[in-house]
């Protein structure tokens, strides 16, 4: 989920600790532990720094390791311990307690999106994604706002957060079960795709949509259960080039095979410089695929420069390109 989401379930589960007689009747507590329960909500997404590094550091970490069972079983730890020391009268146990829940909904919640968790490390590296929910949704979001805000005119926090996640679990059924409506028409349109992915939009019935079967790709949107095919493409393997071989080993390119399960690719002349293009066919903006990896290689077979990430325009890349080749 985005970070204003986490932030408004922090509120929400401190809420919920009213419940906890130790920390609703002890001011020691109460106030490490609502500060346990908002870093917690926020920890496993300070990966996000990576992003200071690099695109292909980012890409292939991000929602990592911060998002593993190590990593659920050391945030509350870590955290908790610092704040007793900031407050040692505080209850421990109870403050770790309630920072374990804000760290595990944090992590459980973001299996749900399209970009997912590798939560099964170290036992798998496997990306856990489940595409039901946007990473924003505007319902849980709004749902979380009108909770809080009804807590701040008075409503019991415990009883109207109780009712919060009532709505949301069942909101949570019906994502599932249009998803699968969904799919079932996409495989009543192409009967013969092999994989079929599936992402959900802030819209709650439009989906974007993308196929593949043994000849070609499929990119569209559905709106509920009627499919829209936009592009049509072949499905091609990667050609045996030095050139293709050599953009393989970039660091920029490996990121996005890694992310990216479904793509297409493109050679061209850039100049004296030959251009490997693979193209995420997942996120269709408009008529454009913003989501890329591209190196440029020259005639020994190195590679000039390279760049992976989103790019709205064939500007801007060419900046970013020119950009990285003279730094």
């Amino acid at each position: 989920m985005d970070t204003g989401t986490h932030i408004a379930m922090g509120i929400a589960i401190s809420g919920l600790a009213m419940a906890d007689p130790i920390v609703a009747s002890h001011s020691a507590t109460m106030g490490p532990v609502f500060a346990g329960i908002m870093l917690g909500s926020l920890a496993p997404d300070t990966d996000t720094v990576l992003k200071l590094r690099n695109n292909a550091v980012y890409i292939r970490n991000h929602r990592g390791i911060t998002h593993s069972i190590p990593a659920v079983l050391l945030w509350p730890i870590v955290i908790s311990i610092v704040l007793s020391f900031f407050v040692p009268e505080t209850n421990y146990i109870h403050l770790w307690a309630w920072t374990f829940l804000a760290v595990f909904i944090h992590v459980f919640v973001d299996i749900f999106n399209s970009y997912g968790t590798q939560a099964l490390r170290p036992f798998s590296h496997r990306w856990v994604a489940l595409s039901v929910i946007n990473t924003f949704d505007p319902i849980i979001f709004a749902l979380h706002a009108i909770a809080i805000a009804a807590w701040i005119f008075g409503a019991p926090p415990v009883l109207t957060m109780s009712i919060l996640y009532g709505v949301v679990f069942i909101y949570y059924l019906l994502r599932f079960a249009v998803r699968g409506a969904v799919k079932r028409a996409v495989n009543n349109t192409i009967p013969n795709a092999t994989d079929i992915y599936i992402a959900p939009t802030m819209r709650f019935f439009q989906w974007r949509i993308a196929a593949s079967t043994e000849k070609d790709h499929y990119v569209g949107r559905a709106y509920g259960r009627s499919v829209n095919i936009y592009d049509h493409f072949d499905r091609k393997p990667l050609p045996e080039s030095p050139y293709v071989k050599a953009a393989l080993t970039d660091r920029n390119v490996k990121a996005f095979v890694s992310f990216s399960p479904i793509y297409r690719w493109e050679i061209s002349q850039v100049d004296v410089l030959t251009e490997v293009r693979l193209i995420d066919l997942r996120y269709r903006s408009k008529t454009f695929y913003p989501f890329v990896a591209v190196a440029h290689i020259d005639e020994d077979f190195n590679v000039v420069n390279s760049y992976t990430g989103w790019i709205f325009s064939e500007d801007k890349l060419r900046k970013k390109l020119n950009f990285l080749e003279e730094s």
